[in-house]
């Protein structure tokens, strides 16, 4: 479950990159995915996943392709007892939803309402094989990116988190979790996602043969 440069991703024709330019890429991830058929769209793979799931956070909601693992949900719900005593979480009034940079087009496309609650996030758009989420708090104002790649062989599902500093506070606190995330939550939640995958799509392949 790589983080892969930079380029490979910039170089793919996705939405993102227009309507996040000048947002940085904090990093951006990436998992191999069978090619049980042709066509598959993110909107689909979504959709499959829609009956009693979990988020990234550990939420019940209904598009997640994400199931934390134990360690990974123990982390978690450390990082939100520490940010309820703090109050990291809650969201300063002075920052702007990135939602404002959709353009009627945007919004036409996308399969579901812009600032629909998604766990902790909320939808800024969904197309058929982009989807980006944000999340705003004290701690940073951060977005993230699912993309699928269909390719002769697979399909590539890239995952990209943008970070916009809220405060002199933010580089530090991305600083100390960035090892957690790095070795042990992004590439537990990517393996998530290819078992969902499997779950669906694999038995579409069993009843092909």
């Amino acid at each position: 479950m790589p983080q892969i440069p930079a380029q490979e991703f910039e170089r793919l024709p996705l939405r993102v990159h227009s309507f996040l330019a000048g947002v940085p890429l904090h990093d951006i991830w990436s998992v191999d995915l069978p090619r049980w058929r042709a066509g598959v769209t993110l909107d689909e793979f979504l959709r499959t996943t829609n009956n009693c799931t979990v988020d990234m956070c550990g939420c019940s909601k209904s598009s997640s392709l994400f199931t934390p693992s134990p360690l990974v949900r123990m982390l978690l719900n450390i990082r939100f007892f520490v940010g309820r005593f703090f109050g990291w979480d809650r969201e300063p009034a002075t920052t702007v939803s990135f939602a404002i940079r959709l353009t009627d087009t945007d919004c036409s496309r996308s399969q579901v309402k812009p600032g629909t609650r998604d766990g902790l996030f909320r939808v800024i758009y969904r197309f058929e094989n982009e989807q980006l989420l944000e999340l705003i708090n004290r701690t940073a104002h951060a977005a993230a990116l699912s993309a699928l790649v269909e390719t002769p062989t697979a399909y590539r599902f890239y995952f990209g988190v943008y970070v916009r500093s809220v405060s002199r506070f933010t580089p530090w606190y991305m600083t100390v979790i960035d090892p957690f995330r790095k070795l042990i939550v992004y590439p537990s939640l990517l393996r998530s996602v290819r078992a969902r995958w499997n779950q669906a799509f694999g038995d579409f392949a069993a009843r092909e043969m």
